[in-house]
């Protein structure tokens, strides 16, 4: 009996959703995204080159600093992992899409993870190797945006390894770029701390739970740390990028978005590019329907 050509589709579908595919680094794309579970596969983005790095203001020295380790890396020189973190909005996801904006003419190439990803880190490795035994010459970066693990997460002890700990971890193959609101990525609570001072905790080496919470941060060669944005830095990003729209910054619109950072409750690069949208889409729709009138 001939089944009908639907089912015979959907079958295919099913058995290849949870089937383990072989993984395949194509050397023309710029950047991967990590789906699925552990039958996963690496599905490519459709990457859009916004932000330059000369687009990202008062960031100078994080700049530069991760621009050399990265030439570093594509010269095929010692090179550390990073992890940048600090204020949210500061531009440490911003910097990393800015680098593969201007290195990917060079080889820099982006394989995108979340934290629940992680414990498919050496399947990727593995393809990466393959790949380059077959002509890749490019160079990836993993990179996690918003890192952070609880005191439950088994997850960070993936990445460890990975990072340091595991006899095959060379860091020419691949380099880790992390981002994080957290230093240290784990939790660390005060009522650790009064266990241990007051000797209410059944470990005969108490200490070495703060060592193992502080253990991953440790293992990034290069932190960067991104600090609260002041009013000024604010007011000129916002008038860079209303500059780029060919749009005057006046009295008018430094208090308009220093009216929209207050309803924010804070000053950042994000929300700098968030209020010049607004301005600009509001701006040009004003034109248009004064034209038609």
């Amino acid at each position: 009996m001939k089944l009908p050509t639907a089912l015979i589709e959907l079958m295919t579908q099913y058995f290849y959703e949870r089937t383990e595919q072989p993984l395949v680094i194509d050397p023309k794309v710029l950047a991967y995204r990590w789906v699925g579970d552990s039958a996963g596969r690496l599905l490519p983005i459709d990457v859009h080159f916004k932000g330059r790095l000369h687009d990202l203001l008062g960031i100078d020295n994080q700049k530069q600093r991760l621009i050399a380790n990265t030439e570093q890396f594509l010269a095929k020189l010692p090179a550390n992992h990073v992890l940048m973190t600090g204020a949210r909005g500061a531009g440490k996801s911003s910097l990393v899409r800015a680098l593969l904006h201007a290195y990917h003419h060079q080889g820099l190439r982006i394989i995108e993870l979340s934290r629940d990803q992680l414990q498919y880190l050496d399947k990727i490795r593995t393809a990466i190797k393959a790949s380059r035994q077959a002509g890749n010459g490019n160079r990836y970066i993993v990179y996690c945006d918003d890192l952070a693990f609880n005191a439950q997460d088994e997850n960070y002890r993936t990445l460890k390894s990975l990072l340091d700990g595991a006899l095959d971890s060379e860091h020419d193959e691949i380099l880790i770029y992390a981002t994080s609101n957290r230093r240290h990525l784990l939790p660390q609570l005060m009522k650790d701390n009064i266990n241990i001072y007051n000797g209410q905790t059944d470990e005969v080496n108490p200490y070495e739970t703060i060592d193992e919470s502080v253990s991953l941060s440790d293992r990034f060669g290069l932190w960067l740390s991104f600090t609260a944005m002041n009013q000024p830095l604010f007011l000129q990003i916002v008038e860079h990028l209303l500059s780029q729209a060919n749009l005057p910054f006046d009295a008018t619109v430094q208090s308009e978005a220093l009216k929209w950072a207050s309803t924010r409750g804070s000053r950042s690069g994000r929300i700098a590019y968030q209020f010049a949208q607004h301005w600009i889409g509001q701006t040009r729709l004003q034109q248009r329907q004064d034209r038609s009138l």
